[in-house]
């Protein structure tokens, strides 16, 4: 009988323990999935920044015309897999354009800028601080025929 009172408090408290990590798990999931989401936007917030920050740069230095020059830093956020100047083929347009990782896929954060605008920012993918040289041209190198804003990592 005193075995039979031991068995029975032994499975009651496995069913309590099961009943509240049946509970607790979802719960975990759900707060790990919330995590992931955060990390995302914040992600989309930093890339909007830097694109906005380097899209008012070249407007700045667009409007005084060559040879003005000015050197930007930029803080480049986590999922950050391509960032494009001018289109997606980094000739002349009016675009800053970082494409980031998604849990939904590749997302394209751009800022609009009125100068014509081109560069080679594509082999920054790393997260970190850049320099970039934001510089008005009078013949774009990616289009020889425009003036625009050429854009390029400080080396």
């Amino acid at each position: 009988m005193r075995n039979n009172a031991k068995l029975q408090s032994s499975f009651e408290l496995l069913v309590t323990l099961a009943f509240g990590l049946a509970i607790l798990l979802p719960l975990v999931v759900i707060a790990f999935i919330q995590l992931a989401a955060a990390n995302t936007n914040l992600s989309a917030i930093e890339s909007q920044q830097a694109a906005s920050k380097l899209a008012s740069i070249a407007t700045l230095v667009g409007s005084q015309g060559p040879p003005a020059k000015q050197l930007a830093q930029i803080q480049v956020p986590p999922n950050v897999r391509f960032i494009y100047v001018g289109n997606f083929n980094n000739t002349v347009g009016h675009e800053i354009i970082f494409v980031i990782t998604s849990p939904s896929g590749l997302s394209d954060i751009t800022a609009y800028t009125p100068v014509n605008v081109s560069g080679s920012l594509g082999g920054i993918t790393s997260t970190g601080a850049y320099l970039i040289n934001v510089t008005a041209m009078s013949s774009c190198p990616s289009n020889m025929n425009v003036p625009c804003v050429y854009m390029t990592p400080e080396v």
